[in-house]
């Protein structure tokens, strides 16, 4: 496909080295889309919506094509229309399409061997899946429709596309206006390749959550945070554990590993790679518990144990969680307070495992991306703490549905 430009230009003159009018970035949908709706339309909306686009858009693919694309990832055609209340696909007027390409793809796109006319599933990812780059495709957004771009940016913050760039390959002056309008940027480095032609729109990347920041070869002084989902990590967490509690603080084995581990959220602190502490955290129904904060003795002149609280806050956020409650040693009142924690009023101090305990809570905002009922329900299987990453149930959709304990049946 070629491409189509959005009327945000308004000179025939090839744009210079000004700042871009309409950066993509800085673009505002409360201004620019404010009477506009973008969606993904359905298969059976889609003949209509090209046929009306292919007057404009000399060498456009086929139909065929274009429905093979979308049986693939049906997320690659954004819809527009002016109609806000219409999210059915009833009545767009104009679209913007993309491939979202995996790794074979971009570097394909790089070289110049990607077959835009034809375009083949091995170069993209599917359904839930990161891609490696974002191209556009095609794009038939007359009039007032353009400033849809601006809604579509928002849409495509989702987990698996945040932080993803950009490419255009435009072939018309006009295409190159918008372009240029816009704030992407000519000459594309992908990978060991240099585009000249390709247009790239550097899109910042994808902040994991505190409670998920652990990246592997980690610089030596960097604190992070994970979540233990393995064997091993438990082992780490009974480790640290021992040494803190049992022998540091000589509480005997049985009240340190209480039966609630199996139940429980546990969180990893790390120092470089190096394991240095955790944190476990249970979930009751309005409210959840904070608990079993250790830190490795070397490691307590970093600020990890402030790292472990603040994510394990996060997590409990992002879990819907508005109350959070804890016992703190009374020595230790005053760190809870760091975070918001007071004294429970009217309860009672209490004892067990040779320490003096206060109940404290706090009153937490929930997220306002909290997961509930009505996300998206792969989003809700992904592993605990990774829900802005894809998984890997969702990658299995692309498989087809065999029944295979039914398939004899």
């Amino acid at each position: 496909m070629t491409e189509h430009p959005f009327r945000l230009v308004q000179s025939e003159a090839r744009a210079s080295n000004r700042e871009p009018k309409h950066a993509l970035a800085k673009l505002d949908s409360s201004r620019f889309a404010k009477y506009l709706t973008v969606f993904h339309p359905n298969p059976d909306e889609i003949d209509g919506l090209m046929d009306i686009a292919r007057a404009n858009i000399p060498g456009m693919t086929s139909n065929a094509v274009i429905r093979a694309v979308l049986e693939h990832n049906h997320k690659c055609i954004w819809a527009i229309s002016r109609n806000r209340k219409n999210l059915e696909g009833k009545g767009a007027e104009g679209f913007i399409a993309m491939l979202y390409l995996n790794k074979l793809g971009l570097h394909q796109l790089a070289s110049g061997t990607l077959n835009t006319a034809t375009p083949q599933r091995s170069a993209m990812v599917g359904p839930g899946e990161r891609p490696a780059g974002i191209y556009i495709w095609a794009t038939y957004a007359p009039g007032v429709l353009a400033g849809a771009v601006s809604l579509i940016l928002e849409g495509l913050e989702s987990p698996e596309l945040a932080g993803v760039n950009l490419y255009t390959r435009p072939n018309t002056d006009a295409g190159y206006r918008f372009n240029e309008t816009l704030g992407l940027k000519k000459g594309a480095k992908i990978g060991p390749i240099y585009a000249p032609n390709i247009f790239v729109f550097q899109r910042a990347p994808l902040e994991p959550p505190l409670y998920d920041s652990y990246r592997r070869s980690a610089s030596q002084r960097d604190i992070s945070v994970s979540v233990a989902r393995t064997f091993e990590d438990l082992a780490r967490v009974v480790s640290m554990r021992s040494a803190v509690y049992v022998g540091e603080q000589e509480c005997p084995f049985e009240e340190e590993f209480d039966g609630n581990d199996l139940s429980a959220t546990h969180l990893l602190g790390y120092v470089g790679d190096e394991p240095a502490g955790c944190m476990r955290i249970r979930y009751f129904a309005d409210f959840a518990k904070i608990e079993r904060l250790a830190v490795r003795h070397e490691f307590r002149n970093t600020r990890l144990s402030f790292q472990l609280v603040r994510a394990g806050i996060e997590l409990c956020q992002k879990k819907g969680y508005r109350r959070l409650y804890g016992h703190s040693q009374k020595r230790l009142v005053k760190f809870w307070s760091r975070f918001g924690f007071k004294p429970l009023e009217g309860a009672e101090e209490f004892v067990f495992s040779d320490f003096d305990y206060v109940e404290i809570v706090a009153e937490i905002d929930k997220s306002p991306e909290a997961i509930k009922i009505g996300d998206d329900p792969y989003v809700i299987i992904r592993p605990e703490g990774r829900w802005h990453e894809p998984g890997i149930l969702e990658r299995s959709s692309a498989r087809d549905v065999t029944r295979p304990s039914v398939a004899g049946a």
